[in-house]
């Protein structure tokens, strides 16, 4: 894990806020405070900092993270976004912890979620960018995904996707097309954009963004797989 210098971050949020608030015209953006990569200081940094939406992609980092914090609690707990791809399996260790599940891309993960943690708050991940790495369902099958899990008692709240790579801009027709079936679908948040394509997000109508390396600098690489 990398450390922070919280100072630094303190001067990466102020200009992040400045991008949001050039790119949106004042319109409120939420910010997931991304610490993949980085230790339990990154969490305390950004809670220290206002940020407590806390987004994490691997299961075994946000159990470690959350179990560091435990041996001195901060005064404001994190609400832990869940992003990355996720295996079912993980779900019964994570439910306990995760606030709101970022990336439910198929109706047996809705279904796992909603045993595990019923009622619980989830975004419907949509693929953007065409690419099976990045997760997420076709735009085409989102609306019976939402219902699905919908029916399964899941607080459905809104839509995520990820831009593909090779500039932001060629991230502008996914965006809008996940917002406009938000709107469709009358689902208020719009999971949309990161660090290098959130002025093209913000622009598209995105209500929460998701920086890592914008807020904590470049991340270091990431060693072999947790078991």
């Amino acid at each position: 894990m990398s450390r922070v210098d919280p100072a630094a971050v303190a001067e990466r949020l102020a200009a992040l806020r400045g991008r949001i608030e050039r790119a949106g015209a004042g319109r409120p953006v939420g910010i997931v405070a991304v610490t993949k990569g980085f230790g339990a200081e990154a969490v305390r940094v950004a809670l220290d900092l206002g940020l407590t939406m806390v987004g994490e992609n691997y299961a075994q980092e946000l159990l470690a993270k959350h179990t560091a914090l435990e041996s001195d609690p901060p005064a404001v707990a994190p609400r832990w976004h869940f992003l990355g791809r996720l295996q079912r399996n993980k779900v019964r260790q994570l439910a306990p912890l995760v606030a709101v599940w970022q990336s439910v891309d198929r109706a047996e993960l809705a279904d796992e979620i909603a045993k595990r943690a019923p009622g619980a708050t989830v975004l419907v991940q949509a693929n953007l960018s065409g690419e099976a790495h990045k997760g997420g369902a076709a735009l085409a099958d989102v609306p019976a995904l939402v219902a699905h899990a919908r029916g399964a008692g899941l607080d459905v709240e809104g839509l995520m996707g990820v831009g593909p790579a090779g500039g932001p801009e060629r991230a502008r027709t996914g965006f809008r097309a996940l917002v406009a079936l938000a709107d469709e679908l009358g689902l208020p948040e719009r999971s949309i954009g990161m660090s290098a394509d959130l002025e093209v997000a913000v622009e598209e109508g995105a209500t929460l963004v998701r920086v890592g390396t914008g807020l904590f600098g470049p991340r270091p690489p990431r060693g072999p797989a947790a078991p």
